[in-house]
């Protein structure tokens, strides 16, 4: 299967840089209308055949005009929201707060999924949600599906589950509104990133070899 993950358009707590979570969250602001509108035209190539969002209204508002252009239902999940912030809710993003939030999140990826997020839930239970609706998809024989979710939910779970992203690579690569991350393969097989945000994403670089700052290989361009 063809995985498309979406980052949703820009919201007002994006603008604020605050950690905001919770359901139903904000919608989206005059720029983030105009990059839920560009989806079609971006994604012109891609033939997919489901499409889901989170239960946020963030990604439900993205998702719209690719689901209309497209004539799909947009499905929507729960196991697909983004990782809950608990006792940081609208911190603001580049404080202690905000980064207690993302290493906790990479911590999950790196394998401790065991760690809470302050006041929220695990890393076994976020990725769990996630795998979930991931295993839907995957079930309901759609060739290429596209998934409307969050920023740290993408990179932390890709970082889990991708065998060519790391922790570095992903904590190097933010998302921006509307950016995509492309992988192939099924849950029974596991998952290789193809492009990141548009850039191709190479294989883990071997022992020994020469790597860019991030322990990826040189081909794995911003």
């Amino acid at each position: 299967m063809r995985l498309l993950l979406i980052r949703h358009g820009q919201t007002p707590s994006n603008v604020a840089n605050l950690l905001d979570t919770a359901v139903p969250g904000p919608g989206l602001t005059e720029l983030g209308e105009k990059q839920a509108a560009a989806l079609p035209d971006a994604l012109a190539d891609e033939r997919i055949e489901a499409l889901y969002a989170s239960t946020l209204v963030r990604t439900q508002l993205t998702a719209a005009p690719l689901a209309a252009a497209r004539g799909l239902e947009v499905l929507v999940r729960d196991g697909i929201r983004e990782l809950a912030a608990g006792d940081l809710e609208m911190e603001p993003g580049d404080t202690e707060a905000g980064e207690a939030y993302m290493v906790t999140a990479f911590a999950w990826a790196a394998g401790d999924t065991g760690l809470r997020m302050p006041g929220g839930e695990s890393g076994a239970e976020a990725f769990g949600r996630f795998d979930a609706v991931v295993a839907e998809a995957a079930a309901s024989g759609a060739g290429t599906v596209a998934m409307v979710s969050h920023g740290a939910a993408i990179r932390a779970w890709t970082a889990a589950r991708a065998r060519n992203v790391d922790v570095d690579f992903a904590a190097a690569h933010p998302l921006d509104n509307t950016g995509v991350v492309v992988l192939e393969g099924s849950p029974e097989t596991g998952w290789t990133a193809l492009t990141w945000a548009g850039a191709v994403v190479g294989d883990a670089a071997p022992a020994g070899s020469e790597s860019g700052p991030t322990g990826r290989p040189l081909d794995a361009q911003e």
